[in-house]
């Protein structure tokens, strides 16, 4: 969550690094900091609690300076207070430091140095990287931050400044993401793009092990073996407006508005003249070789998965298996060179999902990434790497991302499915055309959406609540679960229709909100079948399904009707209403549904 900027240029560098500071701000923090080397000295100011204070406090403070650098922190060692916030300072205060990540062996280094008589202002783990910085330099910053970093365990992408260097910016990365942004007589540090836009489209990714340094007109690149390395300058194609919120309360709503276009690019990205063609990850040699798929994620992105697998099983006839990044290490799974495991993350950075990938690529699997962002570690990482067109995703809760990621899901199965010839050219091309069709649906369903406004009031004061469904329709039902806990904070569990009376039905009482997805047509008569089971006890239902289904219209207290299609693409259009469930609920709550919660409760300032 926490966010790094760092500059160095010709002036207005505290204006610069507090700009790219609010950008990150949608990342979650409770606490930020900057650091500039002004008149000789390194001076920092930090503050608890939102940007703003920190603004408040350096207000109007003359602090001339080329080079600085900046973080907003989440807390993971130490409280949320002034003296933990970032950067940290030497002891000396000849150095400051800005980190993500987590310095594993930082007990270890910190008891070394409190041996040498250095004094912690702080109880983070960043805090020895300052400390080492002093106790280790030999006059030359690059060198010395090199050995500092041989003595680090854990991960970590930092920012450094040292008062001997005012022209000087040392970072580097490991297991955690970092940007260097390429101006005309300046340069920049960011742990996300988004912070450089306004400055710059032109970037390098730093890898795992690297090193640089940064001046006013040059950036010099190192790996782990301190030998210099040439890095890919990418280039941004999408705009700092792309990440405003172009007149929407919310990101989320405008993430959720977004999706019949984004849906649209995804598929326009990889589907030409009626022919899809993912020939650049997968050929028809390839499959043959394959005997067996896993897809491994976290959260919204294992949920995608969960529909990927059902379409690579409807649609290719493949075994296919889907399994949460953090278990799957650890599960002792049976792959081999034989094996294609797909790695599914927005970010391209999700820590588990990485360690999983590196897990397959020891064990000679074939792996493929799909991501969001260009140039991540995960795309980085893979064999091969499919990209969704979703365009930058600010909201905590991912919605656009999704709906792509499943895009891209049947695309690829169907694409798999031609060439392995279990599926006709007619059977192919009428699929083709109901997903090229999907935008369109979509849009009608958001259209809808004062009506699912409505339908939020009754939920917003609720506590708790089950969404159900069977088939595909019970996958939908986790990611909306999901989505109502994550921005509304109320508490919501998913279940298989059928499992209902196995113990849970003891839960519902009179009132308690149950939220049906029914859409596969094969399975109607057993869902209509469980909504009278749990209305029996009580429960207010609130169903989606097609518009054309007067049994369960019957049946519901509320109805959310889609437009029709082939129930096997239903997922693309249940999961939207319920996102704007999720959102208006949270919003009629009065919460701010960009935010981790946590930022809005009062921060204790120490």
């Amino acid at each position: 969550m926490c966010g790094i900027v760092g500059y160095i240029g010709r002036g207005n560098t505290k204006k610069i690094i507090l700009q790219g500071l609010k950008t990150l701000e949608y990342r979650g923090y409770d606490s930020s900091g900057i650091a500039l080397i002004s008149k000789g000295n390194i001076v920092v100011e930090k503050k608890a609690g939102r940007i703003e204070k920190l603004e408040e406090s350096i207000a109007g403070k003359d602090y001339p300076s080329d080079i600085g650098i900046g973080h907003t922190r989440w807390a993971t060692h130490g409280v949320p207070s002034d003296k933990n916030s970032h950067p940290h300072y030497s002891m000396d205060k000849s150095v400051a430091v800005v980190h993500n990540g987590i310095i594993e062996n930082y007990q270890n280094l910190r008891k070394e140095l409190v041996g040498k008589g250095f004094i912690f202002s702080s109880d983070t783990d960043t805090e020895v990287i300052s400390q080492l910085i002093q106790d280790m330099y030999n006059g030359d910053i690059l060198d010395t931050v090199e050995k500092v970093i041989k003595r680090l365990e854990g991960s970590y992408a930092i920012g450094v400044i040292h008062k001997n260097h005012p022209n000087e910016l040392i970072c580097a990365r490991e297991h955690s993401p970092l940007v260097i942004g390429i101006g005309n007589g300046e340069n920049f540090i960011a742990s996300d793009v988004s912070a450089l836009l306004k400055y710059t489209k032109d970037v390098y990714y730093l890898e795992d092990g690297d090193i640089a340094t940064l001046k006013i007109g040059s950036v010099e690149i190192f790996d782990r073996d301190k030998k210099t390395v040439s890095r890919e300058k990418k280039h941004i194609d999408w705009s700092l407006e792309q990440a405003t919120k172009c007149g929407y309360p919310y990101f989320m709503l405008k993430e959720i508005f977004e999706q019949p276009q984004v849906i649209k690019e995804t598929f326009e990205k990889r589907v030409h003249n009626k022919k899809i063609d993912f020939s650049d990850i997968l050929t028809y040699e390839e499959i043959k070789n394959i005997n067996k798929i896993y897809i491994v994620a976290c959260g919204t992105a294992y949920h995608a998965g969960l529909q990927g697998q059902f379409a690579f099983q409807k649609i290719a006839k493949l075994e296919v298996f889907t399994d949460v990044a953090s278990e799957f290490r650890y599960s002792n799974p049976f792959i081999d060179e034989k094996t294609m495991v797909i790695f599914v993350s927005q970010s391209g950075e999700t820590s588990d999902t990485l360690a999983a990938l590196k897990e397959a690529k020891t064990k000679k699997a074939l792996t493929v990434a799909i991501t969001n962002v260009v140039g991540s570690t995960i795309s980085r990482e893979a064999h091969k790497v499919i990209y969704t067109m979703a365009g930058p995703e600010i909201a905590v809760a991912s919605t656009k991302a999704y709906t792509t990621q499943i895009t891209i899901f049947y695309l690829f199965s169907l694409y798999i499915g031609k060439l392995k010839g279990v599926i006709s050219d007619e059977k192919y091309q009428e699929y083709l055309s109901d997903i090229e069709n999907i935008p369109e649906k979509v849009q009608k369903v958001i259209n809808n959406h004062e009506k699912i406004k409505f339908i939020a009031e009754y939920l917003k004061d609720k506590t708790n609540g089950f969404f159900i469904g069977r088939g595909l329709d019970y996958k939908i039902a986790l990611e909306a679960s999901l989505k109502m806990k994550e921005v509304s904070y109320i508490h919501t569990e998913a279940f298989a229709s059928g499992e209902l009376k196995h113990g849970t039905i003891a839960l519902i009482e009179s009132g308690t909100p149950v939220i049906v997805i029914a859409t596969q047509k094969n399975l109607l008569d057993k869902s209509v079948s469980n909504i009278k089971e749990v209305k029996a006890r009580g429960a207010y239902i609130i169903t989606v399904g097609f518009e054309n289904d007067e049994n369960l219209k019957e049946v519901s207290d509320s109805f959310i009707s889609l437009p029709l299609c082939d129930d096997l693409f239903s997922g693309f259009l249940s999961i939207i209403p319920l996102q704007l469930l999720a959102y208006y609920t949270s919003s009629l709550k009065g919460i701010d549904v960009d935010k981790p919660r946590n930022l809005a409760k009062s921060v204790t300032v120490e």
